[in-house]
């Protein structure tokens, strides 16, 4: 695959070693936004991406678990650390660095710090997309990642439920207020499929996600089940798209993945390398 850098937010500059940073966000949590986010890193992957992901949550961090992932970061030169990698992702979070029972009792400024040094400094070895689990709400991280980050762009994860879809519209609006593109909506838990039966029931409501996405004239990326399946493959470290490659649940993330790298594909390319410097001289 050919992946260029595309553009980011004024004033900032693209990461020379990742092409482009995605934020998968949600603005309310438990609406399965880290279970869309690594079993989409592992579609764009296994679609020919270079593909990183970086676990934003520094509360409640979940991507060790969900990719089976355990051990520190090593640092070859005492000052950055590499990322630990598993099913061909590259991926940090502050899970790796912290006891697994550690609870993070930090304020607002100590996390956005730790934020940025997770992404600025890990060696992230020539990736096409950077996917950030971001952490649910509007408040110090996402807003950090939404000003400070050369984001690409973002998607929104949500249930069909009118409760997180208000809070859906929220994150929303803050990518849009400081630039970002929000490059679709993602439905989650759309209808509960029965384990023993197969009955489908939209015990959360019908449409909520495709709605929005209407309502905003955004792209809409697709819908998932609420499905036990999904969430026992996640549990044990082996998510959809690995377990079962060729299953319902991994052909679902891998068509979400398509319709993501086409919206990425169409934002206009990075232009700032070729920007002439302005420097002002007294005359």
């Amino acid at each position: 695959m050919q992946i260029v850098s595309h553009a980011v937010q004024p004033g900032l500059k693209p990461m020379a070693n990742v092409r482009n940073i995605i934020a998968v966000a949600s603005g309310k949590g438990g609406v399965g936004k880290s279970t869309t986010a690594v079993n989409l890193a592992l579609a764009l992957s296994r679609q020919g991406a270079r593909t990183g992901l970086l676990d934003a949550d520094i509360y409640g961090p979940s991507v060790p678990i969900m990719l089976g992932l355990s051990g520190k970061p090593k640092s070859l030169d005492g000052k950055t650390m590499e990322p630990l990698e598993k099913h061909g992702l590259q991926a940090n979070s502050i899970g790796f660095l912290i006891n697994d029972d550690a609870p993070a009792i930090w304020r607002g400024p100590m996390v956005t710090q730790a934020l940025q040094q997770l992404l600025t400094q890990t060696n992230w070895h020539d990736l096409d997309y950077l996917i950030v689990d971001m952490p649910p709400g509007t408040g110090d991280i996402a807003l950090t990642m939404a000003q400070k980050v050369p984001l690409t762009g973002a998607i929104i994860v949500t249930t069909p439920q009118d409760l997180a879809l208000a809070d859906a519209r929220k994150g929303l609006r803050m990518f849009q207020k400081v630039n970002v593109p929000v490059l679709g909506v993602v439905e989650n838990m759309s209808v509960h499929i029965c384990s023993h039966c197969g009955h489908a029931e939209p015990i959360f409501g019908e449409h909520g996600g495709r709605d929005m996405a209407a309502e905003y004239n955004l792209s809409w990326l697709g819908a998932l089940p609420l499905q036990m399946r999904i969430r026992e493959q996640t549990d044990s470290g082996m998510p959809s798209v690995v377990a079962e490659p060729d299953g319902e649940a991994a052909r679902a993330y891998i068509e979400i993945a398509t319709k993501l790298a086409a919206n990425v594909a169409a934002l206009p390319p990075d232009m700032s390398s070729s920007r002439p410097s302005v420097v002002a001289r007294k005359p």
